[in-house]
């Protein structure tokens, strides 16, 4: 009966060395879950710049003036006989 009751605990015992450590155990599970989280959180950003990236293009593809908006702001373009004024904002100092 002593040696039925050791060989059951040592069992208890391997299984839950397995579930704790082991291949596929909670150690991985965790590890895993961070690593999808992770790449939801990716994803979401990516899925959201893609859709700046499509308004983009769809102004561009109307008409002139998504092009001549990008122009001005990103270049500092401005047209002939036009007058060019920038405000910068108050640098506040303590």
């Amino acid at each position: 009966m002593r040696f039925f009751q050791l060989a059951l605990f040592c069992l208890c015992a391997y299984i839950q060395y397995k579930l704790w450590f082991g291949h596929h155990g909670l150690q991985d599970y965790r590890r895993i879950t961070e690593t999808v989280n992770t790449h939801q959180q990716m994803n979401a950003e990516l899925l959201k710049r893609n859709k700046l990236l499509k308004a983009d293009i769809e102004d561009l593809k109307l008409g002139l003036e998504g092009v001549e908006e990008r122009a001005r702001h990103e270049l500092g373009m401005i047209k002939p006989n036009e007058t060019f004024i920038r405000v910068l904002p108050k640098k506040h100092y303590e």
